[in-house]
């Protein structure tokens, strides 16, 4: 099954529920954009790659940020519709391989957040990726990046991931590693009509790690000023 088909067919149905507390989230990510001085300059403009429903996208048009929000789900497409209110924010359903297409938008700021990046099929795909937003980046933009780290694997039960439950529902995460990808069941039992009904997809990333994307970066042409991991979350700045 293709991403775009997990999330269409499974996952778009409870990512909501499962990522928690949107405002939360929302707050935590501007939290991070002003401690480490991402505001709006020059053009204003920025865009959010895989922009779901609308976490970063609410926060930088909290920030001050003109953003063009592009995710190929329409069902957390329409979530973040839904979330805008008088904000200048362009909801677009497209892929985000063709961000090129938005180099109209003259973008100071572009974030893909999240475990996005890995979506991508192939190594060579990311690096395509970076290039092209390090193409369109207006002079002295930044790229943010956030991803799981994928390098160290898993073994024998500690691939069975807990990721949330309540009373109607419990998810768990399978995960199986190969030598550059890896393949995610997302395993929901739902609580429906009084009896639990189990609902299965697969679907695999590409493995990254901090190293790689940083080695990647570099040869497109960013320079570096962040790099963390934090409970097995990566976060990356770079800079034109």
């Amino acid at each position: 099954m293709t991403v775009k088909e997990h999330y269409d067919n499974h996952l778009g149905n409870f990512y909501s529920w499962f990522t928690g507390d949107f405002d939360k989230n929302k707050d935590a990510f501007k939290a991070f954009c002003i401690a480490e001085s991402i505001k709006p300059n020059g053009s204003k403009s920025a865009i959010d790659l895989g922009a779901g429903n609308g976490i970063q996208t609410i926060a930088l048009a909290e920030l001050g940020f003109n953003v063009t929000a592009i995710d190929f789900n329409n069902q957390l497409l329409n979530e973040l519709q839904a979330r805008i209110n008088k904000f200048p924010i362009d909801v677009v359903n497209d892929d985000i391989r063709f961000v090129s297409k938005y180099a109209g938008k003259n973008p100071e700021l572009i974030v893909c957040c999240g475990d996005t990046l890995p979506h991508l099929s192939s190594h060579d795909a990311i690096l395509k990726l970076l290039k092209d937003v390090f193409d369109i980046l207006n002079t002295q933009g930044k790229i943010v990046l956030t991803f799981r780290d994928y390098s160290t694997e898993l073994t024998d039960t500690n691939r069975f991931i807990s990721v949330k439950s309540d009373s109607q529902r419990i998810l768990t995460c399978f995960l199986e590693y190969f030598e550059d990808k890896i393949r995610v069941t997302d395993l929901l039992h739902e609580y429906e009509n009084g009896k639990w009904v189990q609902k299965v997809s697969s679907y695999y990333k590409t493995r990254i790690s901090k190293d790689l994307v940083i080695e990647y970066l570099r040869k497109t042409g960013f320079g570096i000023i962040l790099d963390k991991v934090e409970n097995r979350m990566i976060t990356i700045i770079g800079q034109k």
